[in-house]
């Protein structure tokens, strides 16, 4: 082969190594640098006569040296590929995002595919890395996932208050009763309404009674652990499991939140608005035949709370 087309094929072979929008670097058993592509060379600032014949991992700290040569091992000992994913790892080169602006993130997520390169012998003495910018790609899946997961709590969340719609609460609710069942441990469920609250609505208007029925959520919400399972049953009413939580517990639980409701002042206009709240209680117990059923006694103790004169609770089967 004469020197000319030594030289026009080294040329087109660099071409084509330069135009590829995929890294390419061809590595040796001791991970020494042995081919670096002009895509590699723009992401990195690397330019192929800096890192070419010195070890990869000199240039790049952020890769885990023993991590990734247990990752090469089979390329070598086997002769397979070996697929990096950026699911399971965002990045092989800390790269910047080719779209700063538009972009979400600020890496370059990659998919990596490291194929062996025998030799005429058959033996694999190096292999190639390529590395592929699947950014969008990842962003696109995140936007698509993060999506989901707003419109999953949207469907469990009620709008006004934050705290569980109707819906959802009565699906938790159903299996809180269920495995109150099986583990037979103090259970009370808890039921209350704001006292007088069409008439909130009618001096006041609606949007103060939104105001209202938001102020009573938060001091739900202050009032029970997470374990607990609060929501917002319908208008002004709401429900509330306390798990794992004696009939003495859930008492002292309700009489907090009647006493911080009758202190709280709602201010919407300039008027200042007070309210107060019945609520009721009714310990689980198996002879319960449904959770609706269980729920139907603490609904009948806020009943009898709001006959007896209102801003108080009342316990199902106790005067």
């Amino acid at each position: 082969m004469s020197d000319a087309t030594g030289f026009s094929q080294l040329h087109w072979q660099h071409e084509l190594l330069s135009s590829i929008e995929v890294g390419i670097v061809v590595l040796n058993k001791d991970f020494t640098v042995e081919v670096w592509n002009q895509f590699m060379e723009n992401h990195s600032g690397l330019l192929p006569s800096r890192i070419c014949n010195t070890p990869l991992f000199s240039h790049f700290p952020e890769i885990d040296e023993a991590w990734l040569r247990a990752k090469a091992d089979p390329v070598f000992s086997l002769k397979t590929p070996v697929f990096l994913i950026w699911e399971q790892r965002e990045y092989l080169f800390r790269f910047g995002s080719t779209r700063p602006i538009t972009s979400d993130s600020e890496t370059m997520f990659q998919n990596v595919t490291m194929f062996p390169l025998p030799s005429t012998t058959g033996e694999v003495e190096r292999l190639c890395m390529l590395v592929y910018d699947v950014t969008d790609q990842a962003m696109g899946k995140r936007r698509v996932e993060r999506l989901n997961e707003e419109l999953k709590v949207m469907s469990r969340v009620d709008g006004l208050t934050g705290l569980y719609n109707r819906r959802y609460w009565q699906e938790r609710f159903d299996y809180t009763f269920k495995l109150a069942q099986r583990r037979n441990k103090p259970t009370t469920a808890m039921m209350l309404d704001i006292d007088h609250f069409k008439a909130v609505n009618d001096t006041y208007g609606h949007q103060a009674g939104d105001k209202v029925i938001q102020a009573l959520a938060q001091v739900v919400k202050n009032s029970v652990r997470e374990t607990d399972l609060a929501g917002r049953y319908g208008g002004e009413e709401f429900a509330v499991i306390l798990t794992d939580s004696s009939l003495d517990n859930a008492t002292k639980v309700a009489e907090r939140i009647r006493e911080q409701a009758e202190a709280l002042t709602v201010e919407h206009d300039g008027q200042h608005i007070r309210f107060t709240v019945s609520l009721g209680l009714a310990e689980f117990n198996q002879q319960h035949p449904s959770s609706l059923a269980w729920l139907e006694l603490a609904d009948q103790a806020l009943y009898a709370a709001k006959q007896n004169g209102r801003n108080q609770y009342r316990v199902h089967g106790k005067a």
